[in-house]
């Protein structure tokens, strides 16, 4: 249609050229499109025509200035829409006189379209070095957003980038980060998909297989492809593909069963209504333009008169495609002659269906962007009124300076383009689901605005059916995922997706899910048994309140008991010849210091303190040596006594009361020396051991100073020793008052018991080294009690005949 300002319109109303063999000897044949129509794209550009008669018979817009139109078809092919944009930059003329000057009045004023990015891309490339704005309403591709390379273009679509983003994100979403991957052998195709794989490596998705494909791909190449679906893994494939070549690859697949899939699109097979034949596909989901209400166009679509229909050569293949009819006269192979009964209000085509309005409204909001800059350039607002001057001469630079600044809104849709000539990208999240009369339709379940914050760009308002109608999100991953208390370890030369899990070691844990690694728990804390919490270490020690520390602290107890009543018998025959006889100041003295001994292993048990610590080493080494003095003593004393009978012996002198008092007391003085010196340079102290177990916290008393602590041992066993050689030399000493054989023994015992400790208490674990010690300690005292006083308090007690003076002085040889 003529105008006072053309604008021109490229779309894939068919989506094959008919092949042509050039053989350069005579004129090639026109370029002309092939196979069956897209009632779809043929919808499209009637809505174009659509907007530029509803922009002629405004007021408002343009009012006195005539829109013009030319729609061409690409066929869906480069060379088609690259012979297109030839013919709109210079006219209609298929031959041009030489003799005239190359003008510029044959130009469009600007392009809508094509519909597929790669003619877009070619088209570009033709009428950019004329500045001739072209707006596309469904071409995708991110590269186009370049304004280096294409600075004419612009587009009412978003660009494939926030797409790709967007469906990158609700992989994510989903839990789903094993899929495969097909796509359009075109740009559309591999630079949507490239977009994408970018966007799903951040997200952590890895992908199973790659394959392109395209719709002229001899159906070898494309039933490798879907082979290729069919065996793999992975329940998720995502296919970024133009419709036209989507439908041949379903098409394959609809030949042999596959298992079930789960598809997620991109904007330019999904919402085809024509794919919704494929009911395999149940469940798809991806994003869809924005749905829009266009007041009018259904009338307009169904409002064709015959003589309309006849005058246009792709409404008239229409029309005979639909009704399965010939226009005009019929032909001789029998077709039936359309007689004008065709109703096309109850034909069922996409191009009646008015209910998924998506990419009529990128054409409708692109011929009103046009229309807008133009107004900018002839119109003028005067006093409320507008004034356009239709002689104006408009060159495409500067209707492309004013598309840049376009903005307004139509029908509640806002219209604006930024520096890279894109809009704001907003998205419906659309679901094939299968409705009550068990036909499939689209189903807004979401929405999605690229504009939002992070995060916040998905809004769900709907349930989504999943594959084979399931209502449970389908789960596709390489490997399950690892649960706490394990870690992932990535498979040999797979994905980062694939991968074992681990389960932590002793003492490390992981919390997360799918935790990449195990990390060890505090110090003071262990790891529970399915090793995902650390939880505080058991504190062990040698309790009162655990059966080892209530035998031992009884023993010691009993012991110190026991020291006691032996005292008390002792006390109460102090008067008897065995008492006196046998050094009564010096047995009362070492049943002392016995009890000492036993109570100080009490200081062993409970849990360790400072002063606990400092009293329980010092405490048993001072008792001790008070024990051993005593008993070397009463040694030395049996020796001496003999020692003295002999002519001329005046040793006892030296052996008196006073004597042996300071000799015990002289003993013991070193002993605390020794203690005090440990104390003050290096004491004892509490601490926890966390080394010897793993598992658990021993608290012990760490030494201090090993030299203190060995220095007492060694004094005490020193002491011993030196006793033990005494009492071997007494031994064989008569009479019956010669305690000297019960002293070696006691000795042999205390030796023995000491020798074996030290070996015992460096080697035991934990409370254990607590329990040896008590154990040496109760050991050697129960020895010097039982071996020196059992045998005195048996005659006291059952032989009071033989507690006399007169058998005391006997000269036995042993004491029964």
């Amino acid at each position: 249609m003529d105008g006072d300002f053309v604008i021109g319109g490229v779309f894939s109303i068919h989506h094959y050229m008919h092949t042509v063999k050039h053989n350069y000897t005579s004129m090639p044949e026109p370029l002309r499109c092939t196979g069956s129509m897209d009632s779809r794209e043929l919808r499209v550009s009637r809505a174009m025509i659509f907007a530029i008669e509803e922009i002629n018979n405004s007021m408002e817009l343009l009012p006195g200035i005539r829109l013009g139109y030319q729609i061409h078809d690409s066929c869906a092919s480069v060379p088609v829409a690259m012979q297109v944009a030839f013919q709109l930059t210079n006219g209609l003329h298929p031959v041009f006189d030489t003799g005239e000057k190359c003008s510029q009045s044959g130009m469009v004023t600007a392009i809508v379209g094509e519909s597929g990015s790669t003619p877009s891309i070619s088209m570009s490339r033709i009428i950019g070095p004329f500045n001739i704005p072209q707006v596309s309403h469904f071409a995708t591709c991110a590269c186009l957003s370049d304004k280096q390379q294409y600075p004419s273009f612009f587009r009412t679509i978003p660009s494939d980038q926030f797409q790709a983003d967007a469906l990158a994100k609700l992989v994510k979403h989903f839990g789903w980060t094993w899929i495969g991957a097909v796509r359009s052998d075109s740009d559309y195709g591999n630079n949507g998909m490239a977009s994408f794989l970018h966007a799903a490596r951040k997200e952590g998705i890895c992908v199973e297989y790659s394959e392109s494909f395209y719709r002229t791909h001899p159906r070898s190449r494309i039933r490798r492809v879907a082979d290729v679906i069919r065996r793999s893994t992975a329940m998720v494939v995502v296919a970024f593909a133009a419709s036209g070549d989507m439908r041949i690859l379903l098409e394959e697949l609809a030949r042999q069963p596959s298992p079930p899939r789960q598809w997620i699109g991109s904007e330019a097979w999904l919402t085809d209504p024509d794919m919704l034949r494929f009911s395999f596909c149940a469940g798809a989901i991806g994003f869809g333009i924005q749905q829009s209400v266009i007041p009018g166009l259904r009338d307009f679509l169904l409002d064709l008169t015959p003589a309309e229909v006849a005058g246009s050569q792709q409404l008239t293949e229409f029309w005979e495609g639909a009704f399965n009819c010939r226009l005009g006269k019929g032909t001789d192979t029998g077709e039936r002659v359309c007689d004008g009964t065709e109703d096309i209000q109850k034909l069922q085509s996409p191009y009646t269906d008015t209910s998924q309005l998506r990419i009529d409204n990128m054409v409708y909001k692109a011929v009103y962007a046009i229309a807008h800059a133009i107004h900018n350039l002839v119109c003028q607002e005067s006093n409320s009124t507008t004034q356009c001057d239709r002689f104006t001469k408009i060159e495409p630079t500067q209707v492309q300076g004013q598309l840049k600044r376009v903005n307004f809104s139509r029908n509640g849709y806002p219209v604006s383009f930024d520096a890279n000539g894109d809009p704001v990208a907003t998205y419906e999240l659309v679901n094939w689901q299968r409705s009550e009369s068990g036909s499939m339709e689209f189903v807004t379940v979401g929405h999605y605005d690229a504009s939002l914050p992070a995060g916040q760009e998905f809004r769900m308002n709907r349930n989504l059916t999943w594959a084979e109608g399931g209502t449970q999100v389908p789960v596709s991953v390489c490997s399950e995922s690892c649960p706490p208390g394990t870690r992932k370890v990535l498979q040999r030369r797979r994905p980062v997706c694939c991968y074992d899990c681990i389960p932590c070691p002793e003492g490390e844990i992981s919390s997360t899910t799918d935790s990449p690694d195990c990390f060890p728990c505090p110090e003071e804390f262990w790891s529970n048994a399915e090793r995902n919490i650390c939880f505080p270490k058991p504190v062990e020690f040698l309790s009162f309140h655990e059966v080892l520390g209530i035998i031992l602290a009884t023993f010691s107890v009993g012991g110190a008991c026991l020291a006691i009543v032996t005292a008390t018998v002792f006390f109460r025959h102090r008067a008897s010849a065995i008492v006196r006889a046998n050094n009564s100041e010096l047995s009362f003295l070492l049943l002392f210091a016995l009890t000492l001994c036993f109570l100080s292993s009490l200081t062993f048990i409970g849990p360790p303190s400072e002063w606990s610590c400092m009293l329980r080493h010092t405490a048993f080494g001072i008792s001790f040596v008070l024990c051993i003095s005593c008993v070397l003593g009463k040694t030395l004393v049996v020796l001496m006594a003999f020692r003295a009978t002999l002519p001329g012996s005046n040793v006892m002198k030296w052996f008196g009361p006073a004597q042996q008092r300071m000799t015990v007391l002289s003993f013991t003085i070193i002993q605390a020396l020794i203690c005090t010196l440990w104390l003050v340079l290096n004491p004892p102290f509490p601490i926890k051991n966390l080394t010897t177990y793993k598992e658990r916290i021993i608290l012990e008393c760490a030494l201090g100073s090993a030299i203190g602590f060995w220095a007492v041992l060694g004094y005490i066993g020193l002491l011993a020793v030196f006793c033990f050689v005494l009492a071997v030399l007494a031994r064989k000493l008569p009479d019956n008052f010669n305690e000297a054989k019960l002293i070696t023994f006691s000795m042999l015992i205390f030796c023995a018991v000491w020798i074996t400790f030290i070996p015992a208490y460096v080697s035991s674990p934990g409370k254990f080294t607590v329990a040896v010690e008590i154990f040496a300690i109760l050991a050697s005292s129960f020895g010097l009690i039982l071996c020196i006083f059992a045998p005195k308090c048996f005659i006291i007690l059952f032989r009071p005949e033989k507690n006399t003076k007169k058998h005391m002085m006997s000269k036995n040889e042993v004491c029964n």
